[in-house]
């Protein structure tokens, strides 16, 4: 079993692996379609980095991790174990980038939409206030920690299955999330903003937050409860 197949099993099977990617029938990664049109997230988001975001970053992820699988597979072959090792770095990079932005389209909900509204009540609401004491505690905790990321790299708010609480990290660069369960990611890489935001990180924080999918989310703690 390949490097990344253990990666994508610990990140996405508390998810039922609804988050990882579809594979086709030769074993190939692909890039998942969204589910929603690239211009449903403005004025939070806008249609040209969802665009480029989608079609040309998550794409070039997928690339690299179908060409890092192929050469792990002619490399286990050979019983070449240090071109193996070598070869770590790719899968876990790209990797982790397919799994990160898998999760990331499906916790974002178009401008409006009941999806994009935090429950009154629910598993959701009572983990947040027992938590955080309530919504605006937690946003505020998430963009400070997020927006505190040095280089490229994610925020996250995941379920701890130990302590049995949400709480707030943040991964470097595309590292996926394998110390809890993922509820929430929000991408902090500039190609997720820049255009619209330039380098002010709080304005795209803040403003993400009317384009979270907190009914995705909410199935998501449900499924890790």
């Amino acid at each position: 079993m390949v490097a990344i197949t253990r990666i994508a099993s610990r990140v996405a099977a508390p998810l039922k692996s609804r988050a990882f990617a579809v594979m086709s029938a030769r074993g190939k990664h692909t890039l998942p379609e969204l589910p929603y049109a690239y211009d449903a997230l403005e004025p939070s988001i806008s249609s040209e980095i969802m665009t480029l975001h989608h079609t040309k970053h998550h794409q070039t992820y997928v690339n690299g991790l179908n060409a890092a699988e192929e050469s792990l597979q002619k490399l286990q072959a050979s019983n070449d174990v240090k071109g193996a090792i070598a070869l770590q770095p790719a899968l876990k990079f790209n990797g982790g980038g397919h799994i990160n932005h898998s999760l990331f389209w499906k916790n974002l909900a178009p401008t409006g939409s009941n999806q994009a509204k935090f429950p009154s009540s629910g598993a959701l609401y009572d983990q947040v206030q027992a938590d955080f004491g309530g919504f605006e505690n937690l946003k505020k905790e998430v963009n400070t920690k997020t927006a505190g990321v040095q280089g490229s790299g994610w925020g996250w708010l995941g379920y701890n299955k130990g302590t049995k609480k949400l709480e707030v990290v943040t991964t470097a660069n595309q590292d996926p999330l394998l110390s809890h369960v993922p509820i929430i990611g929000i991408d902090i890489w500039e190609h997720a903003f820049y255009l619209q935001y330039k380098n002010v990180k709080p304005d795209y924080l803040n403003a993400i937050w009317d384009v979270i999918n907190f009914e995705e989310a909410e199935k998501r703690l449900k499924e890790a409860l």
